[in-house]
């Protein structure tokens, strides 16, 4: 690990060569500057994690490099040195962005400890940038793979939007077609990167939890509301809160969302003042909410509002010339994953995959490139390596028919059941409640059953 810099800035050299001595020895890097003209041109050129600077400097003063520092360098943090009484000074370099000040004649064992705390702070602040620009590689436009028209289109929206102060999206298409992925894309693409992303399942949480999930709850709201809870929408402020499945949302949250929408302010359950936010949402459903709404399950003015920029994700079955495309990408990504070295795809096997109809859309198609890596040694993926409804369609579709009769052989149960929910889904075009009535279970059971064959 390298040690951290320390730029040091005294127009006393005693002082300087005293901190530079003393912090030496705690196994810092440290350099000294004795002007604000100096310790600028030191700043210029080097990264100094830290700078412990005096308040009143010859030419430039403190307050004034202060400044310049922040622009400069605003990962640096700055500890103000300043003479005793000198405290209203300190305060508004505080006010600037100081991390902290001193007072000379200081302790150097109460400054260690300073500079120890700015310097875990400074680290934090690192770890927090790489993961951000980790997120920002890892949703970028680069891993949104597609070729065909429909895509080249989801591609532009997301550009537009990601660029614009849009604050509401509706994302629609079937369950896998990577609704989650274009959210993220949006975020990362955008101005409000450095900010939260939040996700929320409407289906998730219970009625009587939503609310105080999405806008938080004062101490005494309810029974167990033990102390106050900030929400989604509140944590979410000048970033991105993704309501996923929001067709599911009640009808009571959907009037307490349209206000938020349209007055960017709520109240947190049991309080009396309104919170003012500036949080981008996008709304995704596998869902017509036009049709629900016309239904009376999903309110129309809050459909109509949140449609103002609709993007519209195809199934894969409706974009097979991407196939090839996104099997090399899977490929590539579980190869960087899991330390493997394979090449790509038998020709057979493609064939396979380009004749499957994908109920579980891209989603699927992953799973079973992240199966066949996992799994096999080969070079290439080859027919075998490849689950039974993509190699031998008829034989499942016979297991899986209505009428039920048990092959001389025998049959996969696994099998049969996973092939009538892919068929459920394929029928209700990614609709899960409806798939769930097709097939007489619930939607939760439908739900556990589609984590369980890897088709959620």
């Amino acid at each position: 690990m390298s040690k951290a810099t320390i730029l040091v800035v005294d127009d006393e050299k005693l002082i300087c060569w005293s901190l530079k001595e003393n912090l030496q020895k705690e196994d810092y890097e440290v350099l000294t500057a004795n002007s604000g003209e100096e310790a600028m041109e030191i700043i210029e050129q080097e990264r100094p994690d830290l700078i412990l600077q005096d308040i009143k400097l010859p030419g430039a003063d403190g307050i004034e490099i202060l400044e310049k520092v922040k622009k400069l360098r605003e990962d640096s943090l700055v500890i103000m040195m300043t003479a005793y009484g000198d405290v209203n000074t300190s305060v508004k370099a505080m006010k600037l962005g100081a991390y902290d000040f001193i007072e000379k004649p200081f302790n150097f064992e109460k400054l260690k400890i300073t500079i120890s705390k700015a310097l875990e702070t400074v680290s934090l602040k690192k770890e927090v940038h790489v993961f951000k620009n980790q997120q920002k590689s890892l949703y970028g436009m680069q891993n949104i793979v597609g070729q065909t028209e429909a895509m080249k289109n989801v591609f532009e929206m997301v550009e537009k939007i990601a660029k614009s102060d849009a604050t509401t999206v509706l994302l629609q298409g079937e369950s896998g077609t990577g609704k989650d992925v274009i959210a993220k894309a949006i975020h990362y693409q955008s101005k409000r990167a450095e900010n939260p992303y939040l996700e929320i399942n409407c289906t998730s949480l219970p009625e009587t939890l939503i609310e105080s999930e999405l806008f938080g709850h004062e101490k005494g709201a309810y029974t167990d509301a033990k102390a106050m809870k900030k929400g989604f929408f509140e944590l979410a402020d000048s970033g991105t809160i993704l309501l996923d499945e929001i067709g599911a949302m009640p009808m009571s949250t959907q009037a307490k969302l349209l206000r938020v929408i349209e007055s960017k302010s709520f109240k947190r359950l049991g309080g009396i003042k309104e919170t003012v936010v500036n949080a981008r949402i996008i709304a995704a459903t596998n869902e017509d909410l036009k049709e629900a709404s016309a239904k009376g399950t999903f309110r129309e003015d809050l459909y109509y509002r949140l449609k103002v920029f609709p993007i519209f994700l195809p199934p894969l079955r409706k974009r097979k010339e991407d196939i090839p495309l996104l099997i090399q990408h899977f490929i590539n990504v579980f190869n960087r994953d899991f330390k493997k070295k394979v090449q790509g795809i038998s020709q057979k096997a493609e064939e396979m995959m380009l004749r499957y109809r994908w109920p579980g859309n891209v989603r699927e198609l992953k799973n079973v490139i992240e199966r066949a890596i996992i799994l096999e040694n080969e070079e290439v993926i080859l027919p075998e390596h490849l689950p039974i409804e993509i190699t031998q369609p008829e034989k499942a579709l016979s297991a899986a028919s209505s009428t039920v009769s048990l092959p001389s052989e025998g049959v996969s149960l696994e099998e049969v059941e996973k092939e009538l929910i892919q068929q459920a889904l394929a029928a209700a075009h990614g609709n899960q409640v409806h798939a769930a009535k097709l097939l007489s279970m619930g939607r939760d059971a439908l739900r556990y059953r589609m984590k369980k064959y890897y088709l959620l």
